[in-house]
């Protein structure tokens, strides 16, 4: 019994990581409204916006991205909230560039073709790199509020265009880890330290169990000893007809 209800607890830990989980993601239209960076023209726009490059072309000659998390060197994206990353690029080429959009999309970790979410598509419209120069831009992104805290894969892409010749580049291909905003703990957190201190609690009665019955296999029964002790009747049964007998019943007859 004890080995059925370890087996079923393993199997529903393993049935709640997030990585088993549906995903529920749901666009977020706050999110499109239109804003203007002080000190540079570009616009965020929503998910209706066609999005720039479709893979059917690729990067320039010379042309080199980097991607930073200003301080947030884990990765952490809350559900719902802005977060913010830095493209840099670096024009090593032979024409200046001028770079058009930046946009990004979410992915399961295991399988890139499982689509998650896409992200915000942010247009530039007066944004160029000379040769020999490099440039850092801004982008603010918003995952789904509805989104499970997990693991989940993030590719960042800078589109830009050279003598009007679209190109573009993956910034950044890899994990972030998407949690509650406003919170250490999630809800799936909680109930996984709850089913993990249930499990270790059950461990424990089951080995205590197994002690407890191993203990009584090995235990030795006590030996008694039965005494070989006759009473006085038996005695005397025992010695009729001997000459011990006999003179016993003499000297009581001399006594008499």
């Amino acid at each position: 019994m004890a080995t059925r209800v370890f087996w079923s607890l393993i199997a529903l830990l393993l049935i709640a990581s997030p990585i088993l989980q549906v995903v529920r993601c749901q666009s977020d239209e706050d999110v499109a409204a239109t804003e203007v960076v002080e000190g540079s023209d570009l616009g965020i726009v929503g998910d209706d916006t066609q999005v720039f490059g479709d893979g059917a072309f690729g990067p320039a000659p010379g042309v080199d991205t980097i991607c930073v998390f200003p301080k947030n060197a884990a990765r952490l994206v809350p559900a719902g909230e802005e977060t913010e990353l830095l493209v840099g690029l670096h024009n090593e080429g032979e024409s200046a560039l001028k770079v058009v959009a930046i946009h990004a999309s979410l992915h399961l970790p295991f399988d890139h073709q499982m689509f998650v979410q896409n992200l915000t598509l942010q247009e530039f419209y007066n944004a160029s790199v000379p040769v020999s120069a490099q440039a850092t831009f801004p982008y603010v992104f918003v995952v789904s509020k509805y989104l499970q805290p997990g693991t989940f894969d993030l590719v960042g892409t800078i589109v830009y265009e050279i003598d009007q010749q679209p190109y573009q580049n993956v910034f950044y291909n890899g994990t972030i880890e998407v949690i509650e905003a406003g919170g250490f703990l999630s809800i799936e957190s909680v109930f996984l330290v709850t089913l993990g201190a249930a499990l270790i609690g059950f461990l424990g009665l089951w080995a205590y169990g197994q002690i407890q019955q191993f203990s009584k296999k090995t235990k030795k029964p006590a030996k008694v000893e039965v005494g070989t002790g006759t009473t006085a009747a038996d005695m005397d049964e025992w010695l009729q007809g001997t000459a011990y007998a006999q003179s016993l019943s003499s000297k009581s007859k001399k006594k008499k």
